[in-house]
């Protein structure tokens, strides 16, 4: 892998397929008693968040932690970026504290790759304005290929707020370089204009994409960022491409749904449908922590990756 994860276009099928099996492994670490690998012991990863999150920060945390790392969180709130303080001088003093890895969420597009710049550790995007999400990708790809096998030739249709959505850029992009096959389905006001450029098909019909759909992952309507009408009632958007009982029964016996989270239960997607069988919400959530590990990992320890990762044949 390259020094830091900025986007999902930054790995290729090999670096991604190195990632996801190496969660693989770690995955086996929470069925331990002791959770806790000594791999990153003396290292240092700063989580620093100008966006407000729980999901992703505590993620990062807790895959840290678990390969033994020392964990500093900064919040934009209540520091000198609320003084006035610019990113870069903020990237100044983290790099002055000796940061290895900086864990950035910012909501300008484009700001990870700037930070990059600034200092020598390594810089993960946990999330950049609309642009992208990288291992939001990395782990929605892990909990696929743990409940359906090998993601070459599978299909899988994204609902929803495209054009708002991160985590719909980032994971076009990895799904494409796994051989996946990819399905954008939304209202044209949510949808960017570029979308032609990106390597997926484009669909307006919802319905019309679900029986042969393998994966169905719904995308939360983003209102904060909406400053104009984009469909015209919640109630009409539900209708049409809200996910309930009647088009889950459409997909096949063997798709599963997904949501990357937060939901707006009974918009986008029927609470009874976000907490059936079919429904890997949860684990996405527990997958976040494995994949998160998996990129630190891989990212600071250079270690070499043939044998067990915690040190076994």
């Amino acid at each position: 892998m390259k020094r830091h994860l900025l986007s999902a276009a930054d790995l290729t099928r090999e670096d991604a397929l190195l990632v996801l099996d190496t969660a693989d492994e770690l995955a086996k670490i929470s069925e331990r008693s002791i959770k806790k690998l000594p791999t990153l012991r003396g290292r240092t990863v700063v989580n620093l968040f100008f966006e407000d999150s729980t999901r992703t920060r505590i993620s990062f945390e807790a895959a840290a932690k678990r390969l033994s790392a020392d964990v500093i969180n900064f919040s934009a709130k209540g520091s000198s970026v609320s003084k006035g303080e610019s990113l870069k001088d903020t990237a100044l003093t983290l790099e002055a504290m000796g940061a290895d890895a900086v864990v950035i969420r910012h909501g300008a597009s484009g700001a990870p790759h700037r930070l990059a710049g600034w200092v020598r550790g390594s810089v993960v995007n946990a999330g950049d304005g609309t642009h992208e999400h990288p291992t939001q990708a990395l782990l929605d790809a892990f909990t696929m290929r743990r409940r359906l096998g090998p993601l070459e030739g599978r299909r899988v249709t994204i609902v929803g707020d495209v054009l708002h959505s991160r985590v719909a850029r980032s994971n076009v992009l990895l799904l494409a370089t796994l051989g996946a096959q990819v399905t954008l389905v939304a209202p044209p006001t949510l949808f960017p204009v570029n979308v032609d450029t990106w390597p997926c098909e484009v669909s307006y019909d919802l319905d019309g994409v679900l029986p042969k759909s393998d994966v169905v992952m719904m995308l939360r309507v983003q209102r904060e960022r909406m400053n104009a009408a984009f469909f015209p009632t919640e109630r009409e958007y539900s209708r049409r491409y809200g996910l309930d009982r009647d088009r889950v029964a459409k997909m096949p016996d063997h798709a599963i749904v997904m949501h990357p989270g937060p939901m707006n239960r009974g918009m986008e997607i029927a609470a009874e449908v976000a907490d059936s069988a079919r429904s890997t919400i949860v684990e996405q959530v527990a997958n976040g922590v494995t994949a998160r590990m998996a990129v630190l990992y891989l990212l600071l320890s250079g270690a070499d990756l043939g044998g067990d990762v915690d040190g076994r044949a």
